[in-house]
């Protein structure tokens, strides 16, 4: 299966270079995280296209199949210029429906904004690590899916992204506490993709967000062979705005669906 969506490209590289296993069924990707399988977004089918409405039950029922007792359904769809409408089929079984937007960047400029109490560098030891995962905590109090066992799961994942060499993690520091962070990874072609853009919410709208993302994208650009750098937010999040201001432009949509396992 040929994928056309960089969104999605980017996303499948990071979850093998995480060691994740990709199985192409043809018109569809089996994407396991065996390492962990409370990572929805680890764990999911990917179709080569918004299937039509009469066999939305046939493609829920494969997800079941493939993953019993998931807990969740999750189901992507390739392509770049999907809408949030192209799922009604979807959302009209209960499910949640998004059109992500995948914005791209050749440069990142400074951004106007950048707190000078904060120190900006890369996480460097177990202390700064365990800080991550506490900080993750605080930034997803209200999604349930964020537990620690899947939080620690992750992280340890991330962790081994900058230890094997492709990729880097920065974090906003203040006072010696971590506040911010993000990460950055080689995925290859000339590309580096950011992840997991997070502020602590009491030290947001301080220019920290802003800073980590120049930090890394210049490090990107200069030290690790990008050439590209590739972003995937929600279409209405006001980061958006945060990445468009230092350089990212929007490049293409990608589609997907949560909903009840």
């Amino acid at each position: 299966m040929q994928i056309r969506s960089l969104g999605y490209r980017t996303d499948l590289a990071l979850l093998r270079l995480g060691g994740s296993v990709v199985d192409d069924r043809g018109d569809h990707l089996v994407v396991r995280s065996l390492h962990n399988p409370h990572h929805f977004w680890g764990n999911f089918l990917l179709l080569d296209a918004v299937p039509a409405p009469t066999d939305v039950d046939r493609w829920v029922d494969r997800f079941a199949a493939t993953f019993p007792g998931a807990g969740r359904l999750t189901l992507g769809f390739d392509g770049t210029d999907g809408t949030v409408a192209d799922l009604a089929a979807f959302t009209a079984r209960g499910c949640s429906a998004e059109a992500q937007a995948v914005l791209t960047a050749t440069e990142v400029r400074p951004p106007g904004r950048r707190d000078p109490a904060a120190e900006f560098r890369p996480l460097r030891d177990d202390a700064d690590w365990a800080q991550s995962v506490e900080l993750r905590l605080r930034c997803n109090t209200d999604d349930p899916s964020y537990d620690r066992m899947f939080v620690t799961a992750h992280a340890a994942t991330q962790r081994r992204l900058v230890t094997d060499g492709p990729g880097v993690w920065f974090g906003a520091f203040v006072d010696g506490h971590l506040v911010a962070q993000l990460g950055l990874v080689r995925t290859g072609a000339g590309l580096a993709r950011y992840q997991s853009v997070e502020t602590d919410p009491a030290f947001r709208r301080r220019g920290l967000a802003t800073g980590l993302l120049h930090d890394a994208g210049r490090h990107g650009l200069e030290r690790l062979g990008a050439r590209t750098l590739v972003i995937v937010a929600d279409s209405d999040d006001v980061a958006v705005h945060l990445y468009r201001a230092i350089g990212f432009r929007d490049a293409e949509t990608q589609c997907q669906v949560e909903g009840p396992g």
